[in-house]
């Protein structure tokens, strides 16, 4: 049984197996695009099925040789991505012989996430953004109560010149998210209103400058840091593998240390 196992991690952890699997995403996703066209919708839904079912199948035996090659049950799901591709694979049996063919076609476009847990360098991006959650809550709470300022002081200024963009205060909400895009915010938004208030561009002026170059490039700063480190975690460099010696031959001086005072 141990040869079994071993032999089925040695499988799993293959880059042929791991590439292989990565084709077939790939086919996959190519599959799912084509019913998305009518004609290839209408003429080969019939191979395309027979195709869906068998990339659906080869994905079971993946999970399957994964999940023998794993030391134990509860290791392999104490994986995250093992459980993501457990869920995402599981989802295919859902459904089978019903009639919700929205759902089933959801569930067959997102096997193509499985390409995020193939892919290391895809698992650190996800990972990167994990850890930016807590951070970007602070980040976020920041610009909404810039956003809340800003959308005030607009609707206060421009309500009469611009109810279109400024009417109300979600009106305003919605014109000052189109200005931080920096998508047509001049020649749509600004220019109208600085026809009829010349003065008006520091409200503009100055909410680009705080909210595009300030506090977006908070959060520019946050996802690099982090990227930084999921890629320390996953591959550590030289020092940090030094520095985790020390600390373990550390740890054992310590120990010696009580068991002689013992």
């Amino acid at each position: 049984m141990n040869h079994f196992r071993k032999k089925s991690a040695e499988i799993a952890a293959h880059p042929i197996f791991i590439n292989a699997i990565l084709v077939l995403i790939v086919i996959n996703a190519i599959l799912v695009g084509l019913e998305t066209y009518p004609y290839f919708a209408g003429t080969y839904f019939k191979w395309i099925n027979i195709a869906d079912q068998i990339i659906l199948w080869i994905f079971t035996v993946e999970i399957i040789i994964r999940l023998i090659g794993s030391k134990s049950i509860s290791s392999f799901f104490r994986n995250p991505w093992n459980v993501f591709d457990f869920v995402i694979v599981a989802s295919g049996y859902l459904f089978i012989g019903a009639h919700y063919v929205t759902v089933i076609r959801i569930l067959r476009v997102l096997r193509v996430l499985r390409v995020v847990s193939v892919i290391p360098s895809l698992r650190r991006m996800v990972r990167a953004l994990l850890l930016t959650i807590p951070s970007m809550g602070t980040i976020l709470l920041l610009l909404g109560i810039f956003f809340y300022i800003f959308a005030v002081i607009g609707t206060m200024m421009f309500q009469s010149i611009a109810p279109e963009y400024f009417g109300t205060l979600h009106d305003s909400l919605l014109s000052l998210f189109q200005v931080i895009t920096l998508e047509s915010w001049a020649s749509g938004v600004m220019r109208p209103i600085l026809a009829d208030d010349p003065a008006s561009w520091w409200f503009f002026v100055t909410f680009i400058i705080i909210g595009s170059f300030v506090i977006i490039n908070l959060f520019v700063g946050v996802v690099v840091n982090n990227v930084e480190e999921a890629s320390r975690e996953e591959k550590p460099t030289p020092t940090d593998i030094k520095l985790e010696e020390v600390q373990n031959e550390l740890k054992d001086i310590k120990r010696l240390l009580e068991k002689k005072t013992e």
